[in-house]
């Protein structure tokens, strides 16, 4: 055979119509041709070196076989792996993620939402954390499909998928409470992100079930959910409420941040204050003292925002919307300790 083989030629091997070839090697067709022949043609396109054209199969199909993934920060540990559940999602029905990184710039984002629709993707997977719904509106009112990711919405007709932050924070107030502390600090990110203001409310209302001195608990609200913002607060925060006994961090990076306050402060972890983070990234295991922190499914999330967006693409009349809670959990290591009076 000379020259690049083309459909017609495994098609041929095969003993099958081309068409029936194209959709065997069709991930988003996977179940409308028997597995015999699917495995046959499968066979042939191995044989000859077969690669499918994407473009000839975009310009047939009317659709790009590419989803724009909109996330705030890269540098963020968090996203990484819901990103990498996105794409492996993605790849198993045959359609390629397209990586827009907004660094958290309102701005920035909406230049790469035109980017990427301008690139006439298939639908998009946003994890933008701001409360302002300006980027979601641009999508919506132009009929695009969208699923939102590591945010809380009121619109029951967006599809998300976001960590049960409340039970999280839940456990992990209780588990401070069951270990005596009362001075409790609970250092976060702007006001202004989804997931603080959803994290920040449920320590207050933990709090309240845990029958907690109001007065004595403490918010800080940090510039960004960042290490070094979190150690600047921390240090005021014990310098200003030096009774304070245990801090809730915002994330892991911030719990970091509050490892440093401590030593800088003379407080020893989890002796004279104990630390919960937030997340559970997979390196705080290794730190000294191990990390004790809320635990969400970063890669699951990831899997099922791609799952809600291909139900979107899939054949058939419009599904009903669905908001997707993952289940959270707390890890106990050894960061956390029994108040210290």
């Amino acid at each position: 055979m000379a020259g690049r083989p083309t459909i017609r030629d495994v098609a041929e091997l095969a003993g099958v119509h081309p068409g029936t070839a194209s959709r065997a090697l069709d991930p988003r067709r996977e179940g409308r041709i028997s597995p015999p022949t699917a495995e046959r043609v499968r066979s042939a396109a191995r044989r000859l070196g077969y690669v499918p054209d994407p473009v000839a199969r975009t310009l047939r199909a009317r659709r790009s076989a590419v989803v724009g993934v909109v996330v705030p920060d890269l540098a963020n540990p968090v996203f990484p792996p819901i990103v990498q559940g996105i794409e492996d999602a993605l790849a198993d029905a045959g359609y390629v993620a397209l990586l827009a990184n907004t660094g958290n710039d309102p701005l920035r984002e909406r230049d790469r939402i035109d980017a990427l629709q301008g690139r006439r993707c298939d639908g998009y997977i946003v994890a933008s954390a701001t409360l302002d719904g300006t980027t979601i509106s641009r999508l919506t009112s132009a009929a695009e499909p969208v699923v939102l990711v590591n945010r809380e919405i009121t619109d029951p007709a967006l599809p998300t998928v976001s960590s049960d932050d409340r039970a999280g924070v839940q456990a992990a107030m209780a588990h401070l409470a069951g270990l005596g502390h009362r001075v409790i600090a609970h250092l976060t990110g702007p006001p202004n992100l989804s997931v603080v203001r959803t994290r920040a409310e449920s320590f207050q209302s933990a709090a309240d079930r845990l029958g907690l001195d109001p007065g004595l608990l403490i918010l800080r609200h940090c510039p960004a959910l960042t290490a070094s913002d979190a150690r600047d607060a921390a240090l005021a925060v014990l310098t200003e409420s030096p009774a304070t006994t245990a801090i809730l961090a915002g994330n892991d990076l911030m719990a970091l941040g509050c490892y440093a306050a401590a030593h800088q402060a003379g407080r020893s972890c989890p002796a004279s204050l104990s630390i919960v983070g937030y997340n559970d990234m997979p390196f705080v295991q290794w730190w000294r003292p191990a990390l004790t922190t809320v635990r969400i499914p970063q890669y699951d999330i990831g899997q099922e925002a791609a799952r809600l967006l291909l139900e979107q693409l899939g054949p058939g009349s419009p599904r009903p919307a669905r908001q997707i809670l993952m289940p959270t959990s707390l890890t106990v290591r050894s960061s956390t300790g029994p108040c210290p009076h």
